[in-house]
């Protein structure tokens, strides 16, 4: 009987063992899944013009291009944080690296992307971005890089198209250090915050006007709601059901209900400003509650007869993400209560509010 006992114990241990590891392998896998496979043959390029938010976008789009990330580089300290960086004291760029195929495009065309992103003739930074962390240069990877990067350069220097000198650098590549994970893609994680940094900064406008017609990276288009299969990757389960399909969180079991903190909270889906702080309070109910929108304008109102009652709704305008229902029982001067879903919501802080793009409302809290 005792024999029979330890082979029992035995079996279920190596279940457990296997369990566990399945589970492991599964989550590997998954994992592999996400990665972009850059094929033998590739080669890199790695370019600096200011915001890499706003370098992204028009590499992205091109043909032979198998992925681009963000990051630091040029720098002195190992495995900068942004927040590091952004002091302009690490001696890092805000770059991104291009895997390119290049038999498909060139470096030599790369580079003429390049030019249109930024203004070249800015050595202290780059348009609302200042600092040397914000300073352009193309970090070549070959001495033949190194040689297309110097005439591309002379060319656009000479070619008039600039009242003052060209004084992007062109340096040998080092290390490049991803940047955290929030600030991969960023134009399409937050496509109407992205979309409002670079009308704010400038950026736009300066590219209209010294390339006018012709192609730039004037990637500031109108918010278009990702399809349903792009949003299950970038939305929570439950962000995903209480915006797309209306569900609602538990009260008291989210994660604002109890938030005091300064600054706004914008749509989990397009970013877009919601509500903010200075109109949030407890109404006991164990969900974020505001008496009014930064703009009543954002917010869509639906009668909602859903459950055998008869409520009002509250959407977001651009995303038309479910957030929450209006109700005629609140503190402020119009007696409304806008009880909101956490789950609909991301909260920036009013310290990040200029590096996330939002600086225009940071005069709310002045």
């Amino acid at each position: 009987m005792k024999k029979i006992t330890i082979l029992l114990l035995v079996f279920a241990a190596l279940l457990i063992i296997g369990a566990v590891y399945q589970n492991s392998t599964q989550k590997d896998t998954q994992k592999e899944t996400t990665m972009t496979t850059i094929p033998e043959g590739a080669q890199k390029a790695t370019f600096a013009g200011g915001c890499f938010w706003c370098i992204e976008p028009s590499f992205e789009k091109l043909d032979g291009v198998y992925d681009v990330i963000v990051g630091y580089t040029g720098g002195h300290v190992e495995n900068p944080t942004y927040q590091q960086v952004t002091t302009g004291t690490t001696g890092h760029y805000e770059a991104v690296q291009i895997s390119y195929d290049p038999n498909t495009i060139s470096y030599q065309e790369l580079l003429e992307e390049f030019w249109r992103q930024f203004d070249p003739t800015d050595a202290g930074g780059s348009f609302v971005d200042r600092g040397p962390q914000y300073r352009s240069a193309v970090f070549y990877h070959t001495p033949e890089q190194k040689t297309i990067a110097e005439e591309s350069k002379g060319k656009l220097d000479q070619s008039g198209r600039y009242d003052a000198p060209v004084v992007t650098e062109i340096i040998a590549a080092s290390t490049f250090y991803k940047a955290e994970e929030y600030h991969q893609d960023y134009f399409l994680k937050q496509p109407l915050q992205y979309k409002n940094y670079r009308k704010g900064s400038g950026r736009d406008q300066f590219l209209d006007s010294v390339w006018g017609d012709e192609e730039n990276g004037n990637s500031g288009e109108s918010f278009q709601k990702p399809a349903n299969s792009e949003l299950k990757k970038t939305l929570t389960p439950l962000q995903y059901e209480v915006t797309q399909n209306n569900a609602t969180e538990k009260a008291f079991q989210n994660e604002y209900w109890d938030n005091h903190g300064e600054g706004i909270y914008v749509d989990v889906v397009s970013g877009e400003p919601l509500f903010s702080s200075l109109d949030k309070y407890d109404s006991g109910c164990g969900w974020p509650s505001f008496t009014k929108p930064i703009d009543s304008g954002i917010v869509e109102e639906v009668e909602d007869t859903s459950f055998g009652m008869t409520r009002t709704e509250v959407r977001s305008e651009t995303a038309d993400s479910h957030l929450g229902h209006v109700f005629n029982d609140g503190p402020g001067p119009d007696g409304l209560r806008y009880c909101i879903n956490s789950a609909a919501l991301r909260f920036i802080p009013k310290e990040e509010l200029e590096a996330e793009g939002y600086g225009e409302y940071l005069q709310l809290f002045q």
